[in-house]
Order: structure tokens, then C-alpha cells, then sequence
């Protein structure tokens, strides 16, 4: 496994990018930065980290054999590879936000950005972004953040979580590969935050409304069921409000 440490760049996913413009870069080759100046989550938010407190760090997989619609096996095999590292380290209550934030309890403690480029109706290539905080202690105006350290009170080597996320990844991505996705879509379901648990949602022209998650569907989007209906929604139509 390759990796290029950096001290700052604008963000390790856009990193990353520019040098697949430049030459052919090998499977699984890593850019972890101690700083990133713009760096960013899901929905265009910002990811806002302390300098060298977290981990922040992208991931080049290759060779993935998915067609644009199975996109969605990607937050899969990723959520569940953070999950499984970080259970190694006694993180306690792990969860999955759908569709890939990971939380401890009720507090989010990883984001994940993943982007792909799709030639010839397949992903060439994905570029994986993954925000880790570890060692920062408080989040200003976040008041559903934190990191391992307040969870756990350790303070955490960045480089041996980095090295365990990655050993699962490969591992993950291989029992892919092997097995297909069906039994890991149910583990992906069974750390899925809010699963059978009445929940508020905001909907279309934000309004409010109460339903149960009951999974995600084969492309990913949420399942909802209510009273009066049974729903899928994708990123851009539903927010959890927790």
C-alpha cells in the first residue's frame, strides 16, 4: 500500500483527482493530510477539522466491476469498513447514518465523500474520501459531533486507524467481489441508525413529517414507511432531523 502524506492540500479528494490527470496511480494508493483548507462532505458541506487532530484522508479504488446504478455498494462496502475498524478500538454503540456518515451513540464521528468517474457505462474509478475525528475535543456550534477521544478519553494513533480502515476496506471490497451484495446490503441494514425506530423527517418544501426506516433498496435510496404510505427517497429528498 502506497501513501502520500501531505502537511495541507485544499482537499484529498481533489488532490487525489489531479494527479490521476497526470499518470497512472495504483489500486488502493492513499492521500492523508494533516490540514485540508476546503475540505468536503456530503450535500456540499464543509468538513471542518483541527490541524493534525483528525484524520482525513482519500483512497483510489480501481477495478470495481459496477455499473453506474450499483454506486450505492460503494457506501456500503466503505460505511462498513469504518464501522468494523473502529469496533476493533472498543468505539462503542456504532451506527451508520444512511448513507454514510458513521455515528457513536447519537454523535457523528465520521463523514465519508466518495466521487467516481463513470466511462463507457462503468465506474473507472472511484476516489474515496474519509473525515475521522480522532483526537480534536470540541466542535463549535456542532452539538451532534464528536471524536473518538471524547467517546473513549484515548488518545488514538492516526496511523494505526488509517492502516486498520484500510486493511477492511480491502477486505470488504474482496468479499464483494467473491460474494456479490446481497448479505452485505443486510449487514450494511443491520447498523443502519434509526432502522424500526419512529423517526421525524423533513420532506419536500422541508415539511415535517413521522415515519419508520425500515432499509435501504437494492440503488440505495431509504425505504420510509407511514401511516398512509411506503416510500424510497433519495439524498436530495429526505433529511433525518435527530
Amino acid at each position: 500500500m502506497k501513501i502520500i502524506k501531505l502537511n495541507s492540500t485544499d482537499s484529498t479528494n481533489s488532490y487525489l483527482k489531479r494527479l490521476l490527470l497526470e499518470r497512472s496511480l495504483q489500486d488502493f494508493l492513499v492521500v492523508v493530510a494533516k490540514n485540508q483548507t476546503n475540505g468536503r462532505g456530503q450535500r456540499g458541506s464543509e468538513w471542518l477539522s483541527d490541524h493534525g487532530k483528525n484524520l482525513t484522508f482519500s483512497v483510489l479504488k480501481r477495478n470495481l466491476h459496477l455499473s453506474p446504478d450499483q454506486q450505492f455498494m460503494l457506501n456500503i462496502l466503505v460505511s462498513l469498513s469504518i464501522v468494523k475498524a473502529l469496533e476493533s478500538f472498543d468505539v462503542p454503540k456504532l451506527s451508520i447514518k444512511w448513507p454514510n456518515d458513521i455515528l457513536s451513540d447519537s454523535f457523528k464521528i465520521s463523514g465519508v465523500l466518495i466521487e467516481n468517474l463513470i466511462k463507457q457505462s462503468q465506474i473507472e474509478y472511484s476516489v474515496i474520501g474519509i473525515g475521522l475525528n480522532v483526537n480534536q475535543l470540541k466542535f463549535e456550534g456542532l452539538t451532534k459531533v464528536s471524536s473518538l477521544k471524547n467517546i473513549i478519553l484515548l488518545d488514538l494513533d492516526k496511523n494505526e486507524l488509517l492502516t486498520k480502515i484500510i486493511e477492511k476496506l480491502k477486505i470488504y471490497f474482496k468479499l464483494y467481489s467473491e460474494s456479490g451484495s446481497g448479505s452485505l446490503r443486510r449487514e450494511y441494514e443491520s447498523y443502519l441508525f434509526r432502522k424500526d425506530k419512529y423517526s421525524t423527517f423533513s420532506g419536500h418544501n422541508n415539511n415535517l413529517f413521522t415515519g419508520i426506516i425500515r432499509g435501504v433498496s437494492a440503488s440505495g435510496k431509504l425505504c420510509v414507511q407511514t401511516e398512509s404510505f411506503n416510500k424510497e427517497f433519495d439524498l436530495k429528498e429526505l433529511k433525518l432531523i435527530y
